[in-house]
């Protein structure tokens, strides 16, 4: 196989500053298409990766990025579902096994094939060669791992939609969210703040639960009709049993029975943070009143194109801030002190 040497930050080992190297893309096969990245978002799973937080000793060096907005500049032989100039983008996985049921039934995120779901970096592909992200100039992906990212959306403001976008979608979709509902938004960060546009625009009544009220004019501006601190103990006492639905974005430990406590009867608890340690959770809370319990993660191909022109339709893109490629360790950093409304975008030109 023939491979083409691109430009790229990545991590040279576990817990190092990213650097500019280069690293190797393969020559475009029959299904295959070369995008040209224009920017890739900074998801916090770039930070626990690259940092080896996640238990796994990781491939190095290794670009990171799973959310990628560019435009394909050439496709291979057998592509029918792209031409050159497409707006695209790329998010979490490359590939996947493609025969199980879930892939069979458009769930690619929850592969269950020997191959399984190919992670957009640091995975091995079906190649047996370990995927590269989005921090760099180009990616070849199989056209059927591609997204088309609709005209009406920035590519800038659409590259955190690939993660952040599908993350919050695919559980709001599920789950029904809509008019008559009752959403509350657990954080308002980069997950979060996209919960809030998505369950405002399905005509869901929205209620954020931050922290503080630091960011209530925000939340307010990005649709939630409600806003309420969780460190003040009268919020779980007035909101009492007030939910049809919440999704969780927060990855910090929280006390889940207290917000199962804010639940209608019959309601649901969408974990889509992934806390480091293990969480308690009463039985009783769950038995009384029926209750569930569940998780989510991104969502399919269909799905993901789905949510992208929905949110075209609806005028969604993320509330990002630009950067060029030599702030992302800065970046990281204002990550970690929450300090970004909402997603670090890197201009791909700048690497």
């Amino acid at each position: 196989m023939t491979h083409t040497t691109v430009p790229a930050y990545a991590a040279p080992s576990a817990k190092a500053p990213l650097e500019r190297i280069t690293i190797q893309r393969r020559e475009p096969g029959e299904h295959d298409v070369l995008i040209e990245i224009k920017y890739a978002g900074i998801c916090h799973s770039d930070i626990h990766t690259v940092r080896g937080e996640w238990g796994d000793d990781g491939h190095f060096p290794l670009a990171p990025g799973h959310e990628i907005a560019g435009v394909v500049t050439a496709t291979g032989s057998g592509v029918t579902r792209y031409q050159v100039g497409d707006r695209v983008g790329v998010g979490c996985f490359v590939d996947s096994c493609r025969e199980c049921d879930n892939c069979k039934a458009g769930l690619q995120q929850y592969c269950t094939g020997e191959l399984g779901n190919v992670g957009t970096y640091g995975a091995t592909g079906r190649d047996g060669e370990i995927t590269q992200g989005g921090y760099s100039t180009h990616v070849v992906v199989d056209e059927n791992y591609v997204l088309r990212i609709p005209d009406s959306i920035p590519l800038d403001r659409a590259a955190p939609l690939l993660c952040a976008g599908i993350t919050l979608y695919s559980p709001l979709a599920h789950w029904q969210a809509g008019p008559g509902k009752k959403v509350a938004i657990v954080g308002l960060g980069g997950l979060g703040h996209m919960g809030v546009k998505i369950a405002h625009a399905m005509g869901a009544e929205v209620t954020v639960l931050s922290q503080s009220l630091r960011k209530q004019a925000d939340g307010l501006r990005l649709g939630a009709d409600h806003f309420y601190a969780t460190s003040d103990p009268a919020t779980f006492a007035e909101l009492a049993g007030g939910f049809d639905l919440i999704v969780n974005t927060v990855s910090a430990d929280v006390d889940i029975n207290a917000y199962l406590g804010l639940l209608k009867s019959g309601g649901t608890l969408v974990q889509v943070g992934a806390p480091e340690n293990p969480q308690q959770v009463a039985s009783f809370a769950l038995i009384t009143r029926r209750l569930s319990l569940a998780g989510s993660m991104i969502g399919g191909i269909p799905e993901t194109q789905e949510m992208l022109d929905f949110c075209g339709e609806h005028g969604i893109g993320a509330d990002i801030e630009l950067i060029r490629a030599e702030q992302i360790n800065e970046a990281y950093e204002r990550v970690l002190a929450s300090d970004v409304r909402y997603r670090f975008v890197i201009d791909a030109a700048t690497i």
